[in-house]
Protein backbone atom coordinates (compact mmCIF):
# COMPACT_ATOMS: atom_id res chain seq x y z
CA UNK A 1 0.00 0.00 0.00
CA UNK A 2 1.75 3.62 -0.92
CA UNK A 3 1.82 6.21 1.43
CA UNK A 4 -0.17 9.01 0.82
CA UNK A 5 1.88 11.73 1.58
CA UNK A 6 -0.73 14.93 0.65
CA UNK A 7 -2.97 13.52 3.07
CA UNK A 8 -0.36 12.12 5.70
CA UNK A 9 0.50 16.02 6.11
CA UNK A 10 -3.04 17.09 6.07
CA UNK A 11 -3.76 14.77 8.97
CA UNK A 12 -0.44 16.15 10.94
CA UNK A 13 -0.97 20.16 10.32
CA UNK A 14 -4.86 19.54 11.35
CA UNK A 15 -3.61 18.04 14.74
CA UNK A 16 -0.90 20.58 14.96
CA UNK A 17 -3.63 23.52 14.73
CA UNK A 18 -5.76 21.36 16.71
CA UNK A 19 -3.24 21.09 19.15
CA UNK A 20 -2.27 24.84 19.05
CA UNK A 21 -6.08 25.69 19.38
CA UNK A 22 -6.36 23.67 22.72
CA UNK A 23 -2.77 25.49 24.22
CA UNK A 24 -4.70 28.63 23.36
CA UNK A 25 -6.88 27.72 25.50
CA UNK A 26 -5.82 26.42 27.86
CA UNK A 27 -3.31 29.30 28.40
CA UNK A 28 -6.27 31.38 28.79
CA UNK A 29 -8.04 29.46 30.97
CA UNK A 30 -5.40 28.56 33.60
CA UNK A 31 -4.65 31.85 35.18
CA UNK A 32 -8.32 32.67 34.93
CA UNK A 33 -9.09 29.61 36.19
CA UNK A 34 -6.28 30.61 38.98
CA UNK A 35 -7.86 33.98 39.56
CA UNK A 36 -10.98 32.70 40.32
CA UNK A 37 -10.27 29.96 42.57
CA UNK A 38 -8.07 32.13 44.81
CA UNK A 39 -10.62 35.14 44.63
CA UNK A 40 -13.16 32.13 45.72
CA UNK A 41 -10.57 31.24 48.27
CA UNK A 42 -10.70 34.76 49.69
CA UNK A 43 -14.71 35.09 49.61
CA UNK A 44 -14.67 32.19 51.55
CA UNK A 45 -11.93 32.48 54.14
CA UNK A 46 -12.01 36.33 54.57
CA UNK A 47 -15.11 38.22 56.39
CA UNK A 48 -18.10 37.32 55.13
CA UNK A 49 -20.22 40.20 53.04
CA UNK A 50 -22.66 40.82 49.81
CA UNK A 51 -21.84 38.23 47.41
CA UNK A 52 -19.50 39.60 44.81
CA UNK A 53 -19.77 39.32 41.23
CA UNK A 54 -16.81 37.94 39.49
CA UNK A 55 -14.16 40.10 38.23
CA UNK A 56 -17.04 42.78 39.28
CA UNK A 57 -17.16 42.48 43.14
CA UNK A 58 -20.14 44.77 44.91
CA UNK A 59 -19.64 47.80 42.51
CA UNK A 60 -22.83 48.43 41.53
CA UNK A 61 -24.61 47.57 45.19
CA UNK A 62 -22.15 50.67 46.70
CA UNK A 63 -24.16 53.70 47.32
CA UNK A 64 -23.24 56.84 45.92
CA UNK A 65 -24.42 58.70 48.91
CA UNK A 66 -24.10 58.34 52.52
CA UNK A 67 -22.56 55.19 52.33
CA UNK A 68 -21.66 54.86 56.12
CA UNK A 69 -25.36 54.19 56.50
CA UNK A 70 -25.43 51.19 54.35
CA UNK A 71 -22.21 49.96 56.28
CA UNK A 72 -24.47 50.11 59.11
CA UNK A 73 -26.83 47.74 58.12
CA UNK A 74 -24.90 45.58 56.29
CA UNK A 75 -22.77 45.66 59.89
CA UNK A 76 -26.22 44.55 61.18
CA UNK A 77 -26.83 41.49 58.70
CA UNK A 78 -22.85 40.33 58.07
CA UNK A 79 -21.27 41.31 61.77
CA UNK A 80 -19.53 43.87 62.67
CA UNK A 81 -16.80 42.83 60.26
CA UNK A 82 -17.64 42.14 56.64
CA UNK A 83 -15.99 42.38 53.05
CA UNK A 84 -17.30 44.28 50.52
CA UNK A 85 -15.52 44.13 46.84
CA UNK A 86 -14.76 46.94 44.09
CA UNK A 87 -13.55 44.83 41.36
CA UNK A 88 -10.79 42.25 42.97
CA UNK A 89 -9.99 44.61 45.52
CA UNK A 90 -11.06 43.34 49.24
CA UNK A 91 -12.03 46.26 51.67
CA UNK A 92 -12.80 44.61 54.96
CA UNK A 93 -15.36 47.22 56.84
CA UNK A 94 -15.37 47.10 60.29
CA UNK A 95 -18.17 49.00 62.96
CA UNK A 96 -17.20 47.66 66.44
CA UNK A 97 -14.55 49.54 68.25
CA UNK A 98 -12.52 46.71 69.82
CA UNK A 99 -12.13 44.78 66.59
CA UNK A 100 -10.73 48.34 64.71
CA UNK A 101 -8.34 49.10 68.16
CA UNK A 102 -7.17 45.41 67.84
CA UNK A 103 -6.53 45.95 64.10
CA UNK A 104 -5.32 49.60 63.44
CA UNK A 105 -3.84 50.14 66.83
CA UNK A 106 -2.39 46.93 67.87
CA UNK A 107 -1.45 45.38 64.82
CA UNK A 108 -0.06 48.70 63.45
CA UNK A 109 2.98 46.89 61.67
CA UNK A 110 0.46 45.19 59.70
CA UNK A 111 -2.26 47.62 59.26
CA UNK A 112 -0.30 50.95 58.81
CA UNK A 113 -0.24 51.35 55.03
CA UNK A 114 -2.68 52.91 52.59
CA UNK A 115 -5.29 51.42 50.16
CA UNK A 116 -4.09 52.67 45.82
CA UNK A 117 -6.19 55.32 45.42
CA UNK A 118 -5.98 56.17 41.91
CA UNK A 119 -8.32 59.11 41.49
CA UNK A 120 -7.85 61.20 44.62
CA UNK A 121 -3.58 59.87 44.82
CA UNK A 122 -2.14 59.22 41.53
CA UNK A 123 -4.26 61.71 39.24
CA UNK A 124 -4.85 64.39 42.24
CA UNK A 125 -1.66 64.53 43.74
CA UNK A 126 0.44 62.06 42.15
CA UNK A 127 1.78 60.54 45.60
CA UNK A 128 2.78 64.10 47.08
CA UNK A 129 0.65 64.34 50.16
CA UNK A 130 1.55 62.35 53.39
CA UNK A 131 -2.50 61.34 53.24
CA UNK A 132 -2.69 58.68 50.50
CA UNK A 133 1.24 58.16 51.15
CA UNK A 134 2.13 53.80 51.74
CA UNK A 135 4.06 53.18 54.49
CA UNK A 136 7.73 53.53 54.27
CA UNK A 137 10.37 55.96 54.21
CA UNK A 138 8.55 57.99 52.31
CA UNK A 139 5.77 58.88 54.53
CA UNK A 140 7.77 59.30 57.44
CA UNK A 141 9.86 61.48 56.05
CA UNK A 142 6.21 63.73 55.99
CA UNK A 143 5.35 62.15 58.88
CA UNK A 144 8.77 63.62 60.67
CA UNK A 145 8.41 67.12 59.63
CA UNK A 146 4.87 67.64 59.93
CA UNK A 147 5.04 66.11 63.67
CA UNK A 148 7.88 68.65 64.31
CA UNK A 149 5.06 70.94 64.08
CA UNK A 150 2.77 69.24 66.66
CA UNK A 151 4.50 68.43 69.53
CA UNK A 152 3.91 69.44 73.02
CA UNK A 153 5.76 72.25 73.14
CA UNK A 154 4.48 73.44 69.56
CA UNK A 155 1.16 72.77 70.91
CA UNK A 156 1.47 75.01 74.41
CA UNK A 157 3.19 77.36 72.05
CA UNK A 158 -0.14 77.90 69.93
CA UNK A 159 -2.66 78.61 72.84
CA UNK A 160 -2.31 82.16 72.58
CA UNK A 161 -3.39 82.31 69.23
CA UNK A 162 -6.42 79.82 69.91
CA UNK A 163 -7.56 81.85 72.66
CA UNK A 164 -7.23 85.23 70.96
CA UNK A 165 -8.77 84.11 67.48
CA UNK A 166 -11.65 82.84 70.09
CA UNK A 167 -12.16 86.24 71.74
CA UNK A 168 -12.29 87.35 68.44
CA UNK A 169 -14.88 84.90 67.45
CA UNK A 170 -17.13 85.79 70.28
CA UNK A 171 -17.54 89.66 69.17
CA UNK A 172 -17.81 88.77 65.50
CA UNK A 173 -20.66 86.89 66.50
CA UNK A 174 -21.97 89.41 68.93
CA UNK A 175 -21.85 91.98 66.19
CA UNK A 176 -23.77 89.59 63.35
CA UNK A 177 -26.90 88.93 66.75
CA UNK A 178 -27.41 92.58 67.09
CA UNK A 179 -27.66 93.32 63.05
CA UNK A 180 -31.34 94.39 62.37
CA UNK A 181 -31.42 91.63 59.48
CA UNK A 182 -31.29 88.92 61.87
CA UNK A 183 -28.87 87.17 59.80
CA UNK A 184 -26.95 85.80 62.32
CA UNK A 185 -29.67 82.79 62.32
CA UNK A 186 -27.90 81.22 59.27
CA UNK A 187 -24.52 83.14 59.33
CA UNK A 188 -22.51 82.09 62.28
CA UNK A 189 -21.33 78.75 59.97
CA UNK A 190 -18.82 81.04 58.36
CA UNK A 191 -17.31 82.94 60.87
CA UNK A 192 -16.55 79.53 62.40
CA UNK A 193 -14.60 78.78 58.87
CA UNK A 194 -12.58 81.70 59.35
CA UNK A 195 -11.49 80.84 62.99
CA UNK A 196 -10.61 78.05 62.41
CA UNK A 197 -8.95 78.44 59.15
CA UNK A 198 -6.99 81.52 60.74
CA UNK A 199 -5.73 79.45 63.46
CA UNK A 200 -4.47 76.88 61.09
CA UNK A 201 -2.60 79.22 58.45
CA UNK A 202 -1.09 81.01 61.63
CA UNK A 203 0.73 77.25 63.03
CA UNK A 204 1.37 76.55 59.19
CA UNK A 205 2.42 79.80 57.32
CA UNK A 206 2.35 82.77 60.05
CA UNK A 207 -0.45 84.82 58.66
CA UNK A 208 -3.78 84.68 59.66
CA UNK A 209 -6.81 85.08 57.98
CA UNK A 210 -9.50 88.15 58.41
CA UNK A 211 -12.17 87.32 56.07
CA UNK A 212 -13.27 84.34 54.23
CA UNK A 213 -13.45 86.20 50.83
CA UNK A 214 -9.39 86.09 50.75
CA UNK A 215 -8.71 84.15 47.43
CA UNK A 216 -6.24 82.01 49.17
CA UNK A 217 -8.53 80.64 51.68
CA UNK A 218 -11.15 80.24 49.07
CA UNK A 219 -8.75 78.14 46.56
CA UNK A 220 -8.22 75.69 50.14
CA UNK A 221 -11.94 75.04 50.75
CA UNK A 222 -12.40 74.48 46.83
CA UNK A 223 -9.44 72.26 47.11
CA UNK A 224 -10.03 70.16 50.08
CA UNK A 225 -13.75 69.62 49.12
CA UNK A 226 -12.69 68.36 45.87
CA UNK A 227 -10.33 65.96 47.08
CA UNK A 228 -12.81 64.98 50.00
CA UNK A 229 -15.55 64.17 46.87
CA UNK A 230 -13.01 61.60 45.35
CA UNK A 231 -12.22 59.45 48.26
CA UNK A 232 -16.07 58.40 49.30
CA UNK A 233 -16.26 54.54 48.09
CA UNK A 234 -17.77 53.67 44.51
CA UNK A 235 -17.52 57.52 43.79
CA UNK A 236 -15.15 56.76 40.64
CA UNK A 237 -15.51 53.22 38.99
CA UNK A 238 -11.60 53.55 38.28
CA UNK A 239 -10.96 52.77 41.54
CA UNK A 240 -12.68 48.99 40.83
CA UNK A 241 -11.08 49.22 37.43
CA UNK A 242 -7.73 50.87 37.58
CA UNK A 243 -6.86 50.72 34.06
CA UNK A 244 -9.05 53.26 33.23
CA UNK A 245 -6.57 55.56 34.74
CA UNK A 246 -4.64 55.24 31.14
CA UNK A 247 -7.90 55.98 29.23
CA UNK A 248 -6.73 59.75 27.70
CA UNK A 249 -7.85 63.15 29.06
CA UNK A 250 -9.45 63.88 25.69
CA UNK A 251 -12.46 60.57 25.96
CA UNK A 252 -12.12 60.98 29.76
CA UNK A 253 -13.24 64.55 31.07
CA UNK A 254 -13.20 62.95 34.52
CA UNK A 255 -9.89 62.71 34.83
CA UNK A 256 -9.11 65.58 33.08
CA UNK A 257 -10.71 67.65 35.95
CA UNK A 258 -8.89 65.81 38.61
CA UNK A 259 -5.88 66.64 37.41
CA UNK A 260 -6.32 70.17 36.47
CA UNK A 261 -7.04 70.69 40.14
CA UNK A 262 -4.56 68.56 41.50
CA UNK A 263 -1.95 71.23 39.30
CA UNK A 264 -3.76 73.95 40.64
CA UNK A 265 -3.55 72.84 44.25
CA UNK A 266 0.47 72.25 43.89
CA UNK A 267 0.86 75.37 42.66
CA UNK A 268 -1.24 77.28 45.47
CA UNK A 269 0.64 75.21 47.71
CA UNK A 270 3.98 76.24 46.34
CA UNK A 271 3.02 79.76 46.25
CA UNK A 272 2.57 80.13 50.05
CA UNK A 273 6.00 78.35 50.64
CA UNK A 274 7.34 80.56 48.53
CA UNK A 275 5.37 83.86 50.67
CA UNK A 276 7.01 82.61 53.49
CA UNK A 277 10.47 82.59 51.96
CA UNK A 278 9.88 86.14 51.18
CA UNK A 279 9.01 87.00 54.25
CA UNK A 280 11.91 85.44 56.23
CA UNK A 281 14.42 86.91 52.95
CA UNK A 282 13.17 90.59 53.37
CA UNK A 283 12.87 90.54 57.36
CA UNK A 284 16.69 89.46 57.14
CA UNK A 285 17.73 92.25 54.27
CA UNK A 286 15.85 95.05 56.66
CA UNK A 287 17.12 93.77 60.19
CA UNK A 288 13.79 93.52 61.36
CA UNK A 289 12.67 91.24 64.08
CA UNK A 290 11.98 87.63 63.37
CA UNK A 291 8.29 86.85 61.46
CA UNK A 292 6.62 84.92 63.46
CA UNK A 293 7.16 80.90 64.16
CA UNK A 294 5.36 78.55 61.71
CA UNK A 295 5.33 74.87 60.52
CA UNK A 296 6.75 76.47 57.13
CA UNK A 297 9.34 78.72 58.37
CA UNK A 298 10.33 75.79 60.44
CA UNK A 299 10.97 73.76 57.70
CA UNK A 300 12.57 76.13 55.60
CA UNK A 301 15.47 76.71 57.93
CA UNK A 302 15.78 73.14 58.46
CA UNK A 303 16.23 72.97 54.57
CA UNK A 304 19.27 75.23 54.68
CA UNK A 305 20.88 73.34 57.66
CA UNK A 306 20.15 69.67 56.27
CA UNK A 307 18.83 67.71 53.66
CA UNK A 308 14.86 67.38 53.10
CA UNK A 309 14.62 64.78 50.28
CA UNK A 310 11.56 66.30 48.97
CA UNK A 311 10.91 68.16 45.74
CA UNK A 312 9.81 71.52 45.59
CA UNK A 313 6.33 70.22 44.86
CA UNK A 314 5.57 67.52 47.72
CA UNK A 315 7.49 69.71 50.83
CA UNK A 316 4.98 72.48 49.86
CA UNK A 317 2.27 69.52 50.61
CA UNK A 318 3.73 69.32 54.06
CA UNK A 319 2.10 72.40 55.58
CA UNK A 320 -0.48 72.33 53.36
CA UNK A 321 -1.53 69.49 55.39
CA UNK A 322 -2.23 71.04 58.07
CA UNK A 323 -5.47 72.39 57.20
CA UNK A 324 -7.08 69.20 56.28
CA UNK A 325 -5.92 67.86 59.35
CA UNK A 326 -7.46 71.02 62.18
CA UNK A 327 -10.05 73.48 60.05
CA UNK A 328 -12.68 72.40 58.07
CA UNK A 329 -12.78 69.62 60.14
CA UNK A 330 -12.91 71.57 63.14
CA UNK A 331 -15.33 74.07 61.79
CA UNK A 332 -17.18 70.84 61.32
CA UNK A 333 -17.29 70.22 64.62
CA UNK A 334 -18.10 73.47 65.78
CA UNK A 335 -21.47 73.11 63.71
CA UNK A 336 -22.15 69.74 65.05
CA UNK A 337 -21.89 71.10 68.27
CA UNK A 338 -24.57 74.01 67.85
CA UNK A 339 -27.17 71.55 66.52
CA UNK A 340 -26.40 69.78 69.54
CA UNK A 341 -26.90 72.56 71.72
CA UNK A 342 -29.47 73.77 69.99
CA UNK A 343 -31.69 70.40 70.29
CA UNK A 344 -30.08 69.48 73.51
CA UNK A 345 -31.07 72.75 75.86
CA UNK A 346 -30.66 70.27 79.43
CA UNK A 347 -27.13 70.01 78.10
CA UNK A 348 -26.03 73.34 77.42
CA UNK A 349 -27.83 74.91 80.84
CA UNK A 350 -25.65 72.20 82.84
CA UNK A 351 -22.29 73.68 80.48
CA UNK A 352 -23.32 76.90 81.75
CA UNK A 353 -23.88 76.32 85.19
CA UNK A 354 -20.34 74.53 85.77
CA UNK A 355 -18.89 77.15 83.58
CA UNK A 356 -20.44 80.11 86.06
CA UNK A 357 -19.87 78.16 89.16
CA UNK A 358 -16.21 78.10 88.27
CA UNK A 359 -15.61 80.86 86.38
CA UNK A 360 -18.19 83.57 87.36
CA UNK A 361 -19.35 86.37 84.77
CA UNK A 362 -15.98 88.93 85.77
CA UNK A 363 -13.81 86.99 82.92
CA UNK A 364 -14.24 84.66 80.22
CA UNK A 365 -12.74 81.00 80.35
CA UNK A 366 -8.88 80.77 79.32
CA UNK A 367 -6.99 77.34 79.06
CA UNK A 368 -5.89 77.90 82.45
CA UNK A 369 -9.41 76.87 83.45
CA UNK A 370 -9.39 73.42 81.61
CA UNK A 371 -8.92 71.15 84.86
CA UNK A 372 -11.71 72.50 86.32
CA UNK A 373 -14.08 71.98 84.09
CA UNK A 374 -14.67 68.17 83.35
CA UNK A 375 -17.91 68.90 82.29
CA UNK A 376 -17.09 70.68 79.10
CA UNK A 377 -13.99 68.51 78.87
CA UNK A 378 -16.99 65.28 78.39
CA UNK A 379 -18.80 67.81 76.04
CA UNK A 380 -16.00 68.43 73.49
CA UNK A 381 -15.37 64.47 73.48
CA UNK A 382 -19.26 63.95 73.35
CA UNK A 383 -19.28 66.54 70.26
CA UNK A 384 -16.60 64.11 68.33
CA UNK A 385 -18.33 60.98 69.51
CA UNK A 386 -22.18 62.39 68.38
CA UNK A 387 -21.39 63.03 65.11
CA UNK A 388 -17.62 62.10 63.63
CA UNK A 389 -16.90 64.17 60.75
CA UNK A 390 -14.33 61.70 59.19
CA UNK A 391 -17.80 59.41 59.21
CA UNK A 392 -15.75 56.64 57.20
CA UNK A 393 -12.90 57.37 59.55
CA UNK A 394 -11.17 59.12 57.78
CA UNK A 395 -8.38 57.81 54.37
CA UNK A 396 -8.36 53.73 54.86
CA UNK A 397 -5.52 51.77 55.97
CA UNK A 398 -4.27 48.97 54.11
CA UNK A 399 -2.52 45.53 55.42
CA UNK A 400 1.15 44.82 54.38
CA UNK A 401 1.52 41.03 55.04
CA UNK A 402 -1.82 38.59 56.09
CA UNK A 403 -2.91 38.37 58.79
CA UNK A 404 -5.69 36.08 60.84
CA UNK A 405 -8.47 37.60 63.08
CA UNK A 406 -11.31 35.86 64.67
CA UNK A 407 -10.72 32.91 62.52
CA UNK A 408 -11.22 35.42 59.51
CA UNK A 409 -8.07 35.40 56.84
CA UNK A 410 -7.10 39.43 56.15
CA UNK A 411 -4.65 38.94 53.12
CA UNK A 412 -2.09 41.34 52.39
CA UNK A 413 -3.08 44.47 50.15
CA UNK A 414 -6.18 44.57 52.19
CA UNK A 415 -8.22 47.60 53.09
CA UNK A 416 -9.19 48.29 56.42
CA UNK A 417 -12.38 50.77 56.28
CA UNK A 418 -13.25 51.94 59.82
CA UNK A 419 -16.82 52.75 59.43
CA UNK A 420 -16.95 55.67 62.14
CA UNK A 421 -20.51 56.69 62.12
CA UNK A 422 -21.04 52.98 62.79
CA UNK A 423 -18.30 52.74 65.87
CA UNK A 424 -19.65 55.79 67.35
CA UNK A 425 -22.98 55.01 67.46
CA UNK A 426 -22.31 51.34 68.79
CA UNK A 427 -24.84 50.71 71.15
CA UNK A 428 -22.89 48.42 73.11
CA UNK A 429 -20.30 51.28 73.70
CA UNK A 430 -22.59 54.26 73.76
CA UNK A 431 -26.28 53.07 74.87
CA UNK A 432 -29.06 55.71 73.71
CA UNK A 433 -26.27 56.90 70.44
CA UNK A 434 -28.36 59.53 69.26
CA UNK A 435 -28.60 61.40 72.38
CA UNK A 436 -26.28 64.06 73.01
CA UNK A 437 -25.27 63.33 76.59
CA UNK A 438 -21.80 64.48 77.60
CA UNK A 439 -22.15 62.16 80.78
CA UNK A 440 -21.44 59.36 79.21
CA UNK A 441 -17.63 60.75 79.24
CA UNK A 442 -17.57 62.58 82.50
CA UNK A 443 -16.52 59.90 85.16
CA UNK A 444 -13.68 59.10 82.25
CA UNK A 445 -12.81 63.04 82.82
CA UNK A 446 -13.42 63.13 86.69
CA UNK A 447 -10.71 60.44 86.94
CA UNK A 448 -8.35 61.90 85.08
CA UNK A 449 -8.41 64.83 88.51
CA UNK A 450 -5.97 63.50 91.77
CA UNK A 451 -8.79 65.85 93.80
CA UNK A 452 -12.18 67.25 92.14
CA UNK A 453 -14.32 69.51 94.17
CA UNK A 454 -17.77 68.95 92.96
CA UNK A 455 -19.58 72.43 91.44
CA UNK A 456 -23.32 72.93 92.37
CA UNK A 457 -25.65 70.18 90.41
CA UNK A 458 -22.72 67.89 90.75
CA UNK A 459 -23.66 64.18 92.34
CA UNK A 460 -20.38 62.69 92.41
CA UNK A 461 -20.38 59.07 93.84
CA UNK A 462 -16.92 57.46 94.86
CA UNK A 463 -16.47 53.58 93.63
CA UNK A 464 -13.99 53.30 95.59
CA UNK A 465 -10.97 52.39 93.25
CA UNK A 466 -11.40 54.49 90.08
CA UNK A 467 -12.38 58.22 91.92
CA UNK A 468 -15.45 59.92 91.19
CA UNK A 469 -18.37 58.50 88.77
CA UNK A 470 -20.79 60.19 87.26
CA UNK A 471 -22.06 59.17 84.28
CA UNK A 472 -25.46 57.20 84.94
CA UNK A 473 -25.99 53.81 84.53
CA UNK A 474 -28.33 54.06 81.90
CA UNK A 475 -25.62 55.80 79.68
CA UNK A 476 -22.78 53.09 81.05
CA UNK A 477 -21.89 50.68 78.22
CA UNK A 478 -18.65 48.45 77.40
CA UNK A 479 -15.19 50.25 78.06
CA UNK A 480 -13.97 51.71 74.99
CA UNK A 481 -10.23 50.28 74.32
CA UNK A 482 -8.81 54.08 73.79
CA UNK A 483 -7.75 55.79 76.60
CA UNK A 484 -9.24 58.81 75.31
CA UNK A 485 -13.28 56.90 74.99
CA UNK A 486 -13.56 57.70 71.32
CA UNK A 487 -11.38 56.87 67.91
CA UNK A 488 -12.99 60.27 65.79
CA UNK A 489 -9.35 61.18 64.79
CA UNK A 490 -7.98 57.81 63.56
CA UNK A 491 -6.00 54.50 64.82
CA UNK A 492 -2.69 53.80 65.46
CA UNK A 493 0.15 55.09 63.33
CA UNK A 494 -2.05 56.90 61.27
CA UNK A 495 -3.96 58.90 63.41
CA UNK A 496 -4.71 62.49 62.46
CA UNK A 497 -1.26 64.31 63.19
CA UNK A 498 -3.69 67.73 63.98
CA UNK A 499 -5.90 65.61 66.61
CA UNK A 500 -4.41 67.36 69.93
CA UNK A 501 -4.47 70.95 67.50
CA UNK A 502 -8.28 70.72 66.79
CA UNK A 503 -9.06 69.05 70.48
CA UNK A 504 -7.80 72.59 71.99
CA UNK A 505 -9.34 74.51 69.71
CA UNK A 506 -12.60 73.07 70.47
CA UNK A 507 -12.07 73.08 73.93
CA UNK A 508 -11.10 76.92 74.36
CA UNK A 509 -13.85 78.28 71.97
CA UNK A 510 -16.49 75.99 72.86
CA UNK A 511 -15.57 77.10 76.40
CA UNK A 512 -16.11 80.80 75.50
CA UNK A 513 -19.10 80.64 72.93
CA UNK A 514 -21.19 78.73 75.93
CA UNK A 515 -20.15 81.05 78.58
CA UNK A 516 -20.87 84.01 76.50
CA UNK A 517 -24.01 82.88 74.34
CA UNK A 518 -26.94 81.06 74.74
CA UNK A 519 -27.85 78.73 71.63
CA UNK A 520 -31.35 78.50 70.79
CA UNK A 521 -34.32 77.29 67.83
CA UNK A 522 -34.84 80.06 65.78
CA UNK A 523 -38.08 81.97 66.13
CA UNK A 524 -40.78 79.57 65.83
CA UNK A 525 -39.13 76.55 66.60
CA UNK A 526 -38.47 73.94 69.17
CA UNK A 527 -35.36 71.91 69.60
CA UNK A 528 -37.47 68.72 68.26
CA UNK A 529 -38.18 70.59 65.03
CA UNK A 530 -34.75 69.96 63.69
CA UNK A 531 -33.82 67.01 61.90
CA UNK A 532 -30.10 65.82 63.73
CA UNK A 533 -29.53 63.36 60.59
CA UNK A 534 -30.01 66.12 57.90
CA UNK A 535 -25.75 65.99 56.94
CA UNK A 536 -23.58 66.92 53.75
CA UNK A 537 -22.10 63.99 51.73
CA UNK A 538 -17.90 63.36 51.33
CA UNK A 539 -15.54 62.36 53.08
CA UNK A 540 -15.87 64.76 55.66
CA UNK A 541 -19.56 65.55 57.03
CA UNK A 542 -20.75 68.83 58.55
CA UNK A 543 -24.84 69.53 59.60
CA UNK A 544 -26.67 71.00 56.32
CA UNK A 545 -27.00 74.46 57.22
CA UNK A 546 -30.10 75.52 59.58
CA UNK A 547 -31.42 78.48 61.43
CA UNK A 548 -31.41 79.17 64.98
CA UNK A 549 -30.70 81.99 67.53
CA UNK A 550 -27.54 83.27 69.38
CA UNK A 551 -28.02 85.38 71.94
CA UNK A 552 -25.39 87.08 74.36
CA UNK A 553 -26.78 85.93 78.04
CA UNK A 554 -26.05 89.19 79.85
CA UNK A 555 -24.58 92.96 79.33
CA UNK A 556 -22.05 92.02 81.63
CA UNK A 557 -20.67 89.28 79.34
CA UNK A 558 -20.78 91.94 76.93
CA UNK A 559 -18.19 94.01 78.64
CA UNK A 560 -15.19 91.15 79.44
CA UNK A 561 -16.19 90.16 75.21
CA UNK A 562 -14.63 93.86 74.71
CA UNK A 563 -12.07 93.64 76.58
CA UNK A 564 -10.78 89.90 75.54
CA UNK A 565 -10.99 91.54 71.89
CA UNK A 566 -8.72 94.52 72.65
CA UNK A 567 -6.09 91.88 74.34
CA UNK A 568 -6.84 89.53 71.21
CA UNK A 569 -6.46 92.10 68.42
CA UNK A 570 -2.81 93.19 70.17
CA UNK A 571 -1.73 89.70 69.82
CA UNK A 572 -2.32 88.86 66.65
CA UNK A 573 -1.47 91.36 65.40
CA UNK A 574 1.95 90.02 64.59
CA UNK A 575 0.71 88.18 62.10
CA UNK A 576 -0.25 90.08 58.83
CA UNK A 577 -3.31 89.34 57.24
CA UNK A 578 -4.16 87.79 53.68
CA UNK A 579 -5.91 90.83 51.95
CA UNK A 580 -9.15 89.75 50.05
CA UNK A 581 -7.33 89.28 46.68
CA UNK A 582 -3.94 88.37 48.07
CA UNK A 583 -2.52 85.11 46.54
Amino acid sequence: MLFNVPAAFESFTSHLYSSWFYLIIIAILTPLLYTLSYDLLRVLLMPPGPLPIPFVGNTSMLPKTSPWLTFQHWSQVYGPMFTIWQGRRATVVVSDPQITFDLLEKRSAKFSSRPRTVAMGELLWEMGSILVQPYGKEWSIRRKLLHAALTPKALRLYKPTQEAEANRLCMQLLRLSEEPSGRTGWDWDRLFERFTASIVFCVAYGHRIDSLNAKIIRQRFEFMHFSALLNVPGAYLVESFPLLKYVPECLAPWKAEIKRNGRREAKANMELVDLVRKDMRRAKEKGEDQIPDSLTKMLLEMKEKEDVPLSDRNFAFVPASLFGAGSDTTASSMCSAVLALVTHPATLKQAQKELDATIGKERSPTFADEPNLPYLRALVKEVLRWRPVAVLGGTPHASTGNDWYLGKWIPKGTTILGNNWAINLNEEYYPEPHLFEPRRFLALEMNKLSKFEAAPGYLPVTDGTAGFTITPPELTGKAHPSPKGHSSFGWGRRICPGADLASNTLFIVLAKLIWAFDFLPADGRKPEDYDIFAYTQGFNIRPQRFECKIRLRDGDRKVVLNRDLQDAEAWLERFSAFGEQAG
